[in-house]
């Protein structure tokens, strides 16, 4: 290791009460015991709830992440309005030495706080972290906090009004919050810090290859003491649990919240590089001392080490050509809105992974750190976007607006590997060029340096044209650009859509929905296997243009908004229950090893199938057999790697049980959500696809049954949403649908 440069500078910082996320070291679960209150009256949304003396006691107690409302499966007619929150707790040791920091990692929309019967802030736009600090609001004991939501339609966030919007914006505190307690030397929080391309701890890579690669790590400390004190810093970069690299330095802090600047660049020999295929990750601990050896702050940041890069117009990662086969995603689950456990978002990503996908766009606006988190760890890139969807208001709040959130997104997810480009774009929306190219320069300014990408919809000042494929088949686009291009959207509304996609535009109306990718579980065999049909054309169609990716639309099933019904083109249901499609895009992934196998025959096997048989693979050579020989063999090298086999469902017999772990053991006192599958199967085993009953489930206390309107199967399958409470330990689930019964026994750790 060599330490290459050090620099120190002085840097004027203001208050600016908006948030990146922290390292977890220095933060305290704040999220259990909030008190809840849903303004049903619109005649009561003038009631000011925010005094302390305002009486609480008949408030629902909840812990988040929350959300406002329960809804039905179909969400048409969503909650929007006024809710409150409400909080009390004490600050063992307290200190007017220390400095304490709230943040709320996501409030729908405009959030005022309270501490203390002070107003501390407003701020709106719902997916951002919202973080202050509270340090002359708080006392030792007994301090309160009040919070008003509003997730009714705005003019300065947008998108457009929730009656023709097209997905949902849920409403509550449905992320989590965090209570942040430090010594008066600190490392800073980038957006409260408000430098550009400064705050906080910033870990970028000057040089990358496998050889040696340079790692630029920036500091940014905050000495709030009264004299300038003398100190060290120490970065620690570790492997797992290896040390890899060390480096300390003394330092002298000024005093004042301007703050200090501090850069070191490390080379780092034979570094293992972060890629889709082997998404290696290094934790960076940075520590400040003081001249007594006593520690005034720590910071810990995971990073990748990876470059993004483009020749040609096409992509290559660490020098390697690559094609990003990706899917977009909506973050909602059913019933409960936004609110899903960090472990709901890590299962989420793992199942995008296993879809034998490499990208995911984040559609349309930021997502959960936690899934940010999780696309680090398994290896998925990422098109980080701000809100934003067919709606542009052309004044300067709105405008001031988006260019925040820009800031705000580049300085909250700036150190995550997996970012690749920065949507700082309006989707589906007509921009000005001058808007866009604020924009675009934002993302340059709080992220300088080679290999930083800008994307958005439309050709012009972006970096990377993003770019439906529908549009392209609409306006036939002739792609004249010289730029890197990647198709955002595909597989949906050009075989939806009556004036879009191939023959589509010959087909009657009423024929559009049975040829189209929005396919339900339930609407059966033929039709799913059409969707397949429709996603494997689009996606070798696009292969045949200058794409380096492309992004299906979309991945699971979703809520509309004003819809009668779900929008149905994911390649699992909203459930996260796969579809046919589903196996087409894991069949895609090539085979590195005999675990990578991907065989699946695509047929239930009864009177209602095609007798032309569809099988998604990955493997070599695949063997199909009938009439008294095995059904489905794939082979590797001329070895028998995997089989499967579809036998014809009889009667079902009995219920049975699975729960949806996807990487992430169910986990006590932190809200966890999870699907329990309950399908109904004949005596071989069979899953029977016409069984369409309601099923009664008992849980254990401490267990909670999200299901607004009932547990009914579909395609054979009926699923719960359940949710965890504090008790850990084992715990069985019984079902019944009066006639047929099951149970499973479920490990909360």
């Amino acid at each position: 290791m060599k330490l290459k440069s050090i620099l120190s500078t002085t840097l004027v910082a203001s208050l600016l009460l908006s948030c990146g996320r922290t390292g977890k070291n220095d933060q305290t679960d704040f999220n259990g015991n909030w008190a809840f209150h849903i303004v049903e009256d619109t005649l009561n949304y003038h009631i000011d709830y925010s005094a302390t003396d305002f009486e609480t006691d008949s408030w629902e107690n909840v812990r988040l992440p929350h959300t406002a409302n329960i809804e039905p499966l179909v969400v048409n007619d969503q909650w929007q309005g006024i809710c409150w929150y409400h909080k009390t707790f004490d600050i063992s040791n307290f200190s007017k030495e220390k400095k304490y920091f709230i943040e709320f990692e996501g409030a729908m929309n405009v959030i005022d706080i309270w501490i203390n019967d002070k107003h501390l802030k407003k701020d709106m736009g719902g997916y951002l972290p919202v973080a202050a600090d509270i340090t002359d609001y708080v006392k030792e004991k007994d301090n309160t906090i009040r919070v008003r939501l509003d997730n009714r339609d705005n003019p300065t966030t947008g998108p457009k009004p929730l009656k023709i919007l097209d997905f949902n914006m849920y409403g509550g505190l449905y992320r989590e919050v965090n209570f942040i307690e430090k010594n008066n030397i600190y490392i800073s929080n980038p957006s409260i810090a408000d430098i550009e391309a400064g705050g906080g701890v910033f870990i970028t890579f000057p040089t990358v290859n496998e050889k040696m690669s340079e790692v630029k790590i920036q500091t940014h400390v905050i000495n709030e003491g009264e004299n300038d004190k003398g100190a060290r810093i120490k970065h620690v970069i570790k492997k797992g649990n290896d040390i890899v690299e060390e480096v300390t330095a003394d330092i002298i802090l000024r005093k004042g919240k301007q703050g200090n600047t501090w850069c070191y660049t490390v080379e780092m020999d034979s570094p293992a590089l972060w890629s889709p295929d082997s998404p290696t990750l290094y934790t960076l601990e940075t520590t400040i001392y003081d001249e007594d050896g006593m520690v005034m702050d720590r910071n810990t940041e995971r990073f990748g080490i990876r470059k993004f890069e483009f020749k040609d117009n096409q992509l290559y990662i660490n020098g390697k050509k690559t094609y990003l086969r990706g899917v977009n995603r909506h973050q909602e689950y059913p019933y409960i809105g936004y609110a899903l456990s960090d472990n709901a978002q890590y299962r989420d990503a793992y199942k995008i992974k296993k879809a034998g996908f490499d990208y995911v766009r984040l559609s349309h606006y930021p997502h959960s750190p936690a899934f940010m988190d999780a696309c680090d760890e398994l290896g998925l890139v990422v098109a980080d976007a701000i809100l934003g969807w067919q709606y542009f208001a052309d004044n300067d709040a709105f405008r001031n607006q988006c260019y925040r959130s820009a800031r705000q997104l580049v300085r909250r997810d700036r150190n995550h590997p997996c970012v690749m480009a920065w949507e700082v774009s309006l989707n589906e929306t007509k921009m000005p060029i001058d808007f866009m190219e604020v924009l675009d320069s934002i993302v340059h300014k709080e992220y300088p340096g080679e290999n930083v990408y800008s994307c958005g919809w439309m050709p012009e000042v972006y970096d990377i044209y993003f770019q439906a494929r529908q549009h392209r088949i609409l306006h036939k686009d002739r792609m004249t650009f010289d730029k890197p291009y990647i198709v955002s959207e595909y597989g949906d509304w050009e075989y939806y859509s009556n004036n879009a996609g191939l023959n589509q535009h010959k087909m009657p109306k009423n024929m559009r929905l049975e040829f189209s990718s929005r396919q339900f579980r339930k609407n059966g065999e033929e039709r799913l296997l059409r969707q397949a049909r429709n996603v494997q054309e689009a996606h070798n169609d696009n292969m045949n243009i200058p794409a380096t990716g492309d992004g299906y639309w979309v991945m699971f099933d979703y809520n509309r908004g004003y819809h009668d019904d779900i929008e149905a083109s994911g390649v699992m249901d909203i459930f996260r229950l796969p579809k046919f499609a589903y196996y087409f895009y894991s069949s895609q992934r090539d085979m590195k090893c005999e675990e990578d196998c991907v065989l699946k025959i695509a047929s239930y096997w009864n009177s209602k199938s095609p007798t032309d048989v569809k099988v998604f693979s990955n493997a070599d050579e695949v063997e199909l057999y009938l009439n008294g020989k095995l059904i489905g063999v794939a082979f590797c090298n001329g070895k028998k790697v995997l089989e499967d086999s579809v036998v014809t469902p009889q009667a079902p017999v009995k219920l049975h049980c699975d729960i949806d772990i996807s990487g992430k053991p169910i986990e006590a006192g932190c809200n966890d959500v999870a699907f329990v599958y309950i399908s109904a199967r004949d005596e071989n085993g069979t899953v029977n696809p016409d069984y369409e009953e309601f099923i009664d489930i008992t849980l254990p206390e401490g267990i909670e049954l999200m299901n607004r309107d009932g547990v009914k199967a579909e395609a054979g399958i009926a699923t719960a949403l359940i949710r965890i409470g504090e008790r850990k330990g084992k715990a069985r689930i019984i079902v019944s649908d009066g006639q047929l019964k099951g149970d499973m026994e479920v490990e909360i750790r």
